[in-house]
């Protein structure tokens, strides 16, 4: 059954001058200690006190495991719904309440497993719907079993010898099902986290933002080859819109096309120029699908950033179309029952 937060009440409805202290509610966090997940509470408490939106006019729905603990620590409205079905009761919250800021807070098993079918064809209608995605490749809350993003090899509960299935890319998923907004970040960069969560509650559509996350418990550094801080730059990649793609301490790495493959080049060596390096254009879903596809490449860096970015009609918008183009005050029901497209046996 769904759980309903009581808001506390403050004197401050506007959306203004609100700070992040604002949407912390009463109740005790409970996670495990150094989780990330503690970042990404803190990040979007900060993110939502500057979006200028009452916090009256934010839900948090959440499906079951760690992730879906969020809503009890938010000072919004918020349901703790079932596994899997979050997207689907955030899909129903939306055509009854248009004017409110829905986020889904989702794991990679909760999302991708039982609840893969909802998040597919969420993304495909183009629901306005924001989804945070925890992504730490492993069941936690049921204790280390493998998840849809397990790597090949890792010996969990549920796989004592090994997983043997090849895992979700989360990011080529959304793009393939038709998400209008995909990002990716990580939980020790908050300052960069922050910026996705404010994209993507700009876009109007399908957000889905994947958020690498350790879980120190059951598959701990699991994310380290490319999570690291010492090692981050150079493993990873921002992607900016209509900048080049540069990486590594001093930017000296950059991505070219080579054919239809990317590939990395050294701009140190002086047979390579800052004009063969790709430039990003998160409005473009080929160069999208590129990017994410480059995760399955262990020789070429982790994208990190917006994959894309574009506008299309959401699901609301064109069921508004659809009933002004049909509808008709004046129609007699019973001229209707017995239409053209009516029958008798």
């Amino acid at each position: 059954m769904a759980q309903y937060n009581e808001i506390i009440h403050s004197s401050n409805t506007s959306g203004e001058g609100l700070d992040p202290k604002d949407f912390k509610s009463a109740a005790a966090v409970r996670w495990c200690a150094g989780c990330g997940d503690f970042s990404i509470l803190a990040t979007l408490q900060k993110a939502m006190s500057e979006m200028g939106v009452p916090k009256e006019k934010f839900a948090i729905i959440s499906g079951i495991g760690c992730s879906s603990r969020f809503p009890y620590y938010m000072n919004t409205f918020g349901f703790h719904t079932i596994h899997g079905r979050a997207i689907a009761i955030a899909s129903g919250m939306r055509l009854a309440r248009p004017d409110l800021s829905l986020w889904v807070m989702t794991g990679d098993g909760d999302c991708l497993s039982i609840g893969g079918n909802h998040f597919i064809h969420a993304c495909r209608r183009n629901m306005n719907v924001n989804i945070l995605m925890f992504n730490n490749e492993i069941y936690s809350l049921t204790k280390g079993q493998q998840s849809p993003t397990s790597r090949v090899g890792l010996k969990t509960k549920s796989s004592p010898l090994g997983t043997i299935d090849d895992p979700f890319e989360p990011a080529t998923l959304a793009l393939g099902a038709g998400s209008t907004f995909v990002a990716r970040g990580i939980d020790t960069d908050p300052k960069s986290m922050k910026e996705l969560f404010r994209a993507a509650h700009n876009h109007q559509g399908t957000s889905f933002v994947e958020i690498y996350t350790n879980c120190l418990i059951f598959n701990d550094g699991a994310l380290k080859p490319f999570t690291d801080r010492a090692i981050r730059d150079e493993a990873t990649i921002w992607l900016e819109h209509k900048q080049p793609l540069l990486f590594g301490a001093d930017k000296k790495k950059g991505i070219k096309m080579d054919g239809a493959r990317p590939r990395v080049i050294d701009l140190n060596d002086s047979r390579h120029s800052i004009d063969e390096v790709l430039v990003h254009n998160n409005e473009d879903s080929y160069m999208a699908f590129l990017l994410a596809n480059m995760s399955y490449d262990t020789t070429m860096p982790r994208p990190m950033g917006i994959f894309l970015d574009i506008k299309l009609d959401t699901y609301i918008q064109r069921s508004e179309k659809q009933l002004a183009q049909y509808y008709d005050p004046n129609a007699d029901l019973m001229v209707l029952l017995k239409g053209d497209e009516s029958w008798e046996i």
